[in-house]
């Protein structure tokens, strides 16, 4: 990962082992702003207030591995995303000074929103927020539901796919029991409109025709004098009076005086007379069936303005026209379908309703009896966990009870003669409880633990839900904090054991914890000219015993410092290697 002005860091280049990456320094030189890279790289909300001071942008790259068919590889590739020619993405977030963001991922900008998703699954980001997010109800019985795995999953699935059908009937059930009246006046509207529209048996673009009709028959005697006086053109004199022969006759004599031209150049002409001849003849027998046809039919007209009064009638209540009232029509038999509110089809989705919600009851219990057995076996392995983070007279009990509902839940169904409240996670409420010694009562976790106590207890989760959980990177923001002694000796152990499966990386204060690191990374702090950068730096082995003795009360230009670092890396090494050849520890 690369920084580039962002808080104090100037510029910085972090190169993270595949196990167990510690990042440390003094107080004030940066060390958070690692966390708050990643949390950029990782699609989180953009301040202006972390661009460094006098910097124009702030700059976070990464390279991130996503394996070839995986969710993340699926991800970037949806976003156009191209990989590197090592396979890997490098993913890249700009904050501008005054606030504004930009994202790219393998060379393409994306939305922030798709550096979430790749985030999600490839990085988590422990930090002191995570603890009191442990204390949520819906957390602990995520934790749950995580350890217990397939199982849980399955049934919760089957569970709320039930539980959305069952909510879907009984609304619909409510919603006609108590409009039923409001219902049936609808429908009855319905319906009496429909009877009137069937009634009228209006055809498509019937008043458009009608309208074309009624303007015929109205206007007859001036349509047949219009048609007449063209006949008369066209054809000449009924009676054939050679003094009006019309264009036919004209033509015709036009013709009879091209043929008997003795220049080749006039008879030429003829044929195109004669075509004019044969077009002129259509149109006179078409107006002569037009005559025919016109006729000012007094009924005919009475008939076709009552039709159009009829189907005016519908328009005005229903639609602009007749093709808009046959549209109303159909959508008034759809929505009538759907407002059945007779009795037996009360009695029948009130039945399905309370068959739903003995299926529902069913899957409720079958998940909490699977939560109670995984609940037990949880509880024994984190409490195995405390006992090497030196709370050994500590333990864990994890408490699955079901939600009693209240009297007028909506949500309320029977398991096993109890009413309980059907959420969308089941019915269970998962609770978290420390007993602080063997006499102790147990207690939820948020009274009976001190800060250090609970960075230990979210650490010892973290150790026994590792092979739960699918995301390759796990960063921990000191969530050793109020720990010491050989309680943060047994918090470095638990987090090199993390390493052996997960690559993790740990912002840490406390020198237990960075001699476990397999690498060891320390953030910088120097002031020239009245300015303030920090950078960072990959320390060798003599360098580490150095920044491991100054993380032991400022101990680093003592000869009894650096012997208690060396002392350390020597415990953590051994440790190390004892348990890469299977040794109990």
């Amino acid at each position: 990962m690369r920084i580039q002005g962002l808080g104090v860091i100037d510029e910085a280049t972090l190169e993270l082992d595949p196990g167990f990456t510690v990042v440390t320094g003094e107080t004030g030189a940066g060390k958070t702003m690692v966390v708050t890279g990643l949390h950029l790289l990782s699609g989180g909300r953009a301040e202006a207030s972390r661009v460094r001071a006098g910097a124009a942008r702030a700059v976070v790259e990464g390279r991130f591995l996503a394996e070839p068919g995986s969710t993340a590889a699926k991800v970037a590739g949806e976003a156009g995303a191209e990989p590197d020619d090592d396979g890997s993405l490098i993913a890249l977030r700009t904050v501008n000074a005054d606030g504004r963001s930009r994202a790219h991922l393998g060379g393409r900008s994306v939305p922030v929103g798709v550096l979430n998703e790749l985030s999600e699954q490839l990085l988590a980001v422990h930090g002191q927020n995570d603890q009191l997010r442990l204390l949520r109800p819906a957390e602990q019985r995520g934790v749950l539901d995580r350890y217990a795995g397939d199982s849980v999953a399955r049934t919760l699935a089957a569970y709320r796919k039930t539980r959305d059908e069952w909510l879907q009937v009984s609304a619909e059930l409510t919603e006609r029991t108590e409009r039923s009246r409001e219902l049936a006046r609808e429908a009855d509207l319905l319906r009496h409109g429909l009877t009137e529209i069937e009634a009228a048996n209006p055809q498509a673009g019937e008043d458009v025709e009608l309208v074309d009709e009624a303007r015929r028959l109205a206007d007859a005697d001036q349509l047949r004098e219009a048609a007449a006086g063209v006949q008369y053109a066209v054809s000449g004199a009924p009676d054939g009076d050679p003094d009006s022969p019309g264009a036919l006759g004209m033509l015709a004599e036009a013709a009879r005086r091209l043929l008997g031209a003795e220049d080749p150049k006039l008879r030429d002409l003829e044929p195109r007379l004669a075509e004019a001849s044969v077009l002129l003849s259509d149109v006179s027998s078409e107006l002569t069936s037009y005559l025919e046809e016109l006729d000012a039919d007094p009924a005919r007209l009475e008939q076709v303005l009552a039709r159009q009064s009829e189907l005016k009638h519908l328009t005005r209540k229903y639609a602009a026209d007749v093709d808009g009232v046959l549209a109303w029509a159909e959508q008034a038999r759809e929505r009538l379908s759907g407002l059945d509110t007779s009795e037996e089809t009360l009695a029948e989705l009130a039945r399905r309703r309370d068959e739903l919600a003995e299926v529902l009851a069913g899957h409720a219990a079958m998940l909490t009896e699977q939560r109670t057995a995984a609940a037990t076996a949880l509880a024994k392995e984190i409490t195995e966990e405390l006992a090497g983070l030196a709370m050994a007279q500590s333990a864990i009990e994890i408490s699955v009870e079901q939600k009693v509902a209240e009297p007028n839940d909506p949500h309320a169904i029977v398991v096993r003669k109890l009413r309980v409240h059907a959420g969308p996670d089941g019915v269970d409420e998962v609770e978290l409880r420390l007993r602080g010694h063997g006499g102790a009562q147990a207690l939820p976790v948020h009274k009976a633990a001190s800060g250090g106590e609970l960075s230990r207890v979210m650490l010892a989760i973290e150790v026994v839900l590792a092979h739960t959980d699918p995301v390759p990177t796990m960063v921990f923001d000191e969530v050793d904090a109020g720990v010491g002694g050989r309680a943060a000796i047994e918090i470095g152990r638990r987090l090199a054991r993390l390493a052996r499966s997960h690559q993790v990386v740990v912002v840490t204060h406390l020198p237990q914890v960075a001699a476990f690191a397999d690498r060891h990374l320390v953030v910088d702090k120097s002031a020239e000219g009245g300015v303030t950068r920090s950078g960072v730096r990959n320390l060798d082995d003599q360098s580490r015993v150095v920044e491991l003795a100054r993380m032991l009360a400022g101990m680093d230009s003592t000869e009894t410092g650096r012997a208690h670092a060396e002392e350390l890396l020597a415990v953590a090494a051994a440790d190390k290697k004892g348990a890469s050849k299977g040794r109990k520890r």
